[in-house]
This record gives structure tokens, C-alpha cells and sequence, in this order.
């Protein structure tokens, strides 16, 4: 019988990281250490080590890996940030002494949770900084204005050292990608400039920095990676999702801010959840409810939310139920004042649309009554206004598609008609994938004339 496999820890170094990706993408593809390392021409070992984070990874077998598992690049692009900016140093290190150098630059993994805090903020070593230097083949940007920022064929210089208006740049960046983000979705023009932005905050994590202003510059690009993130995830890019995740968790462990940490370990989970892998989402929201009593009680009801979303996707009836007891406990003792202006968007209608998404798998994977599900969804129609309309479309067509498979399919019908005006507005792959399943859903009805149009113009939302 088989040893099992050792558990990993990708938190633990950006080796560690790399190695857990190897093994990600290995035993998606349903490879063995033994049946890939022959046809990347490296000995089973070797690949085990690497996912242990014990041995170095090739860049010629990075690209093989990716070759071979199909990944799209992905590893070669995190050996970039990986090992990248070992390789260059040890070959200036050779260059200058004429010698090898022994070992690997290893980033600096934070201070929540008792670790080293050895490493000052701003040095090289502190972050995963050049994650999305090293992820796209677009240049990284100064601050500058957004709407030119597609239109930049070459990197302005970043500054010599690091200045209060810098910090402040990039938070008025991220908020301006958020808002357009809701309005419009992760698509188009909002990708683009998301991705660029990302890419100058890492490059200003580089850039000498006074102590004084390093905890705020992580924290920054923290909420930053935050916004970036959620934005790929809803574009379904979901390697540049994890990355900028990664790279946010990184920072806001650096600048020691719990409550951007736990939201970093709230995406994590509902992008989990959504791609098919609750547990792993569970996983991450009980990371992020760690030391519970230094976040607010918004904070803990999002993560309870994402909770239950896990365990609704597990069909688990119990924990769902009990999740979202404890996140309605919660949120019953929010007081906006206490949290960061980020958590603004978690209001009731956010919640109620949030809960009722997990209450939503039950009914469909389980039989569950229905009722409390649609009223959760009623609650975060209303309350969403024009500024959110994604998440207005989200809850809608969720609501439409329940009372489409559980109830009046006249009802459901106008409740998807204004979900499909929200939803035609947006370049979100995840609402265009509820209004699919509200199709799909609807077919069993496809007699009726109304659900019949309702499908039609399913349709056409979905080709233009």
C-alpha cells in the first residue's frame, strides 16, 4: 500500500509555494511523481522534492512541467518569482567573484502568527513582490492616470524612495478599479488596467522605504492585490486571481493588519468554492477566522459566509445551517463605525445575497425548503442599488433559477429579466455562467411562451 503523500505547507516559503503548484497541477492532470518524471526527464525524487520545497527547480524543467500538465505557463511564471531573482543575483555574484554561490534568496514570510521578524519592511527579501513582474509579459507602470494606462509601451521610472503620496496613489488606484470592477465586471478595459496597476505596486515594494511608511506601503498594496484579485476571479483567470491573492496575504501579514489578512483568506475561499474544491475553501476561511477576536464582528460574518458557501457546496446540510447561524449571530452585532472603509460593500443586502447563495446549493443538491433562501435573495435585490450591479444580477438570477426549479416559473421569469438587464451590462464570466444555469433550469419549462423569451434572450445576452 502506498505511503500517503506529505502534507504540504505553501505558506511556509516561496518554495514551498512553488512545490505545492507542482503538485496542484500533478495530480490534476492524475500524474504520480513516477509517471511525470520521465516525461519532464527528471527522476521522480527530484519532483517530490521540489514539491517539498527540499530541492531547486530548473527553468528549462518549469517549462517542461508546464508543457507536459498543461497549465497554460503557469509554473514557468512562478519560477520567475520564485527563483528568478536568485538566479540573476547568483549570476552578477559569479560575474563579480568568479565563483558559485551556495543557497537561495528566501522571502521574508511576514509577522502574524509569531513569525521572524528579522527582515526590516521595504528590503528585497520581505515579499513575494515580483510575483506579477513576473506573470504577465506587460510592463510594470507608475502611478499615473488610469485611463492612459493601457496606452504605456514602456515603464516610467518608479521613484528613489518610497513617499507618503505613493502610498496614497496606490489606494486611490484600488478604489477606482473597485468601483469600476462592480460596475462594469473583471473584463475588458477594468482587466487590463487591473492587472497593470498590480504590477506597478510591486514594483514600488522594491523602492527604498522609511520605516515609518513600510507598514502602510504593504498594507496598501495589500488592498490592492485585494481588489486586483477578486477582479481576475471574476474573469475566471484564476492563476493571476491566486497570484495577486498570494501576494496580498504576503503584505498584509507584513504590515501586521489582521482585518486585510482575513478578507485576503475570505476571496481565497469563495474562489475555491466556486472552481469545485470546497474543502479547500473551508480550509481557507477558518485560516482567516484565526485569532477571531482581533477581527470585527462584519469581518467574522463574512468568513462565516464563506463557511457555509463551503459547506452548501459539500451538501452538508448541518454545517451550512449552523455557518450561517453563526454569521447572522455576527452580523447582528456589526457597527459599520469599527470597520475599515473597504468593508462598506457588507452591508445587509451583501450578507443576505451572501447567505442565501449557500442556502441555494441545499435546495438544489439536497431538496431543502426553498423559502429562506429566496427571502435572503429578495432582501439583497433590494438593497443593492446601482452602484453594485453585479451583485444585484448575481442575486437575481440565483432567485429567478430557485423559483424557476421550486416554485412560479411566471414569477421566476420577470425576476430573470431584470437579472438579464443587470447582468448584459457586465464582463463578468461569473454572472454570465448563473444566467447558463438559469437557461439550463428554465428548459424544463420551455413550453411556456414567457420562459421561452426569458431563454431566447438568455441567449442573445450571452453572444453579445
Amino acid at each position: 500500500m502506498p505511503r500517503p503523500e506529505k502534507q504540504l505547507n505553501p505558506d511556509a516559503s516561496p518554495r514551498d509555494w512553488f512545490g505545492s503548484e507542482v503538485r496542484y497541477w500533478r495530480k490534476i492532470r492524475g500524474h504520480s511523481a513516477s509517471s511525470l518524471g520521465p516525461l519532464v526527464q527528471a527522476s521522480p525524487s527530484l519532483i517530490e522534492k521540489i514539491e517539498k520545497g527540499q530541492a531547486s527547480c530548473r527553468r528549462d524543467l518549469a517549462e517542461s512541467l508546464d508543457k507536459v500538465l498543461a497549465t497554460g505557463g503557469v509554473l514557468t511564471r512562478a519560477w520567475g518569482m520564485v527563483y528568478g531573482e536568485a538566479e540573476k543575483r547568483r549570476s552578477e555574484t559569479e560575474k563579480r567573484t568568479g565563483r558559485a554561490v551556495e543557497g537561495t534568496v528566501q522571502a521574508h514570510p511576514g509577522r502574524i502568527l509569531g513569525r521572524d521578524t528579522s527582515s526590516p519592511p521595504g528590503s528585497p527579501e520581505s515579499v513575494d513582490r515580483r510575483a506579477f513582474l513576473a506573470s504577465s509579459s506587460l510592463a510594470a507602470i507608475a502611478p499615473i492616470d488610469l485611463a492612459t494606462l493601457v496606452a504605456r509601451s514602456a515603464p516610467p521610472a518608479l521613484p528613489k524612495r518610497i513617499r507618503g503620496k505613493d502610498i496614497s496613489e496606490v489606494l486611490a488606484v484600488a478604489e477606482d478599479i473597485y468601483a469600476r470592477d462592480n460596475a462594469h465586471g473583471g473584463g475588458g478595459l477594468v482587466g487590463a488596467l487591473a492587472t497593470r496597476a498590480m504590477q506597478w505596486a510591486v514594483g514600488l515594494l522594491t523602492v527604498p522605504c522609511a520605516e515609518p511608511l513600510g507598514a502602510p506601503l504593504h498594507a496598501a498594496v495589500a488592498r490592492l492585490g485585494i481588489v486586483v484579485g477578486a477582479s481576475h476571479f471574476d474573469t475566471y483567470a484564476h492563476d493571476d486571481a491566486r497570484v495577486a491573492f498570494k501576494i496580498a496575504a504576503d503584505c498584509a501579514e507584513e504590515a501586521n493588519d489582521w482585518l486585510l489578512r482575513a478578507k485576503v483568506y475570505s476571496l481565497l475561499a469563495r474562489q475555491a468554492v466556486w472552481i469545485g474544491d470546497p474543502d479547500t475553501g473551508l480550509t481557507y476561511a477558518e485560516k482567516g477566522l484565526v485569532r477571531s477576536d482581533r477581527l470585527t464582528p462584519t469581518i467574522q460574518a463574512m468568513l462565516h459566509t464563506a463557511r457555509a458557501r463551503a459547506f452548501g457546496k459539500m451538501g452538508d446540510i448541518g454545517g451550512a445551517m449552523a455557518a450561517v447561524g453563526a454569521a447572522d449571530d455576527a452580523f447582528a452585532k456589526s457597527n459599520p463605525q469599527d470597520d475599515p472603509p473597504w468593508m462598506s460593500y457588507y452591508n445587509e443586502a451583501q450578507h443576505h445575497g451572501d447567505t442565501g447563495h449557500a442556502l441555494y446549493d441545499l435546495v438544489l443538491l439536497k431538496d431543502q425548503d426553498p423559502g429562506q433562501a429566496s427571502r435572503r435573495f429578495e432582501i439583497a435585490i433590494d438593497g443593492h442599488d446601482d452602484s453594485y450591479p453585479r451583485s444585484r444580477a448575481l442575486s437575481g438570477t440565483k432567485l429567478a433559477s430557485l423559483l424557476m426549479a421550486k416554485g412560479d416559473p411566471h414569477q421566476a421569469t420577470a425576476i430573470g429579466h431584470q437579472a438579464i438587464s443587470d447582468a448584459g451590462r457586465l464582463t463578468s464570466r461569473r454572472a454570465a455562467d448563473d444566467l447558463k444555469e438559469l437557461s439550463r433550469i428554465a428548459a424544463r419549462h420551455r413550453r411556456i411562451p414567457e420562459v421561452a423569451y426569458l431563454r431566447e434572450r438568455i441567449g442573445a445576452t450571452l453572444q453579445t
